[in-house]
């Protein structure tokens, strides 16, 4: 017997039922249609499809669908690979509060993916996405404080968001603190 793929499941397929039936009326049903159809969550994958709709979302102004347009564009799911239109859609993101578009805005800067590296800029990202409990913020703001790039080095201070981090179950987090030793 052939093993069932996550378009195959019945909760995900009954799911993806669901957010298609809502997705005339509903901006949030069509936004979860697409993060399955990038997944391939409860239907066939179809990145470029999802892409296409998370743009049309993004351009009327929702900062998840801004977020993850900016994924396509950053990752190629549909489109073509392109970091600065990818740093455009987080920034758009981000600068509606949007702690996951703040934390890749942030991501960004500190790869100098789409723009030019700027550590800085990159803790100012992290810390607003932190502050509003994003782990993957915390545990980035984290590394800077623990090397010293874009804020004054502190180890106390990566290690309290190492800890927020790791509270929320990020193993990244969590393997930091190990390497500190500061875990438990």
């Amino acid at each position: 017997m052939a093993a069932l793929t996550a378009s195959d499941w019945p909760a995900p397929r009954k799911f993806f039922e669901l957010c298609e039936l809502g997705s005339n009326q509903d901006w949030l049903c069509t936004h979860l249609m697409s993060v399955c159809l990038v997944n391939g969550f409860g239907t066939t994958q179809d990145q470029t499809a999802a892409a296409i709709i998370f743009e049309l979302l993004a351009n009327d102004g929702h900062s998840h669908s801004q977020q993850l347009i900016g994924l396509c564009h950053y990752h190629g799911w549909g489109e073509s690979e392109n970091y600065p239109v990818a740093l455009d859609w987080f920034s758009k993101s981000a600068d509606q509060g949007n702690p996951y578009g703040q934390w890749w805005v942030g991501w960004c800067y500190r790869w100098g993916e789409g723009a030019p590296r700027d550590f800085t800029k990159a803790a100012m990202w992290f810390s607003k996405s932190a502050e509003q409990g994003n782990r993957y913020g915390q545990c980035n703001l984290g590394y800077l404080y623990r090397d010293g790039n874009g804020v004054t080095e502190c180890i106390d201070t990566a290690v309290i968001w190492y800890r927020e981090s790791a509270s929320q179950g990020n193993e990244e987090a969590i393997d930091r603190l190990k390497e500190l030793g500061r875990w438990p």
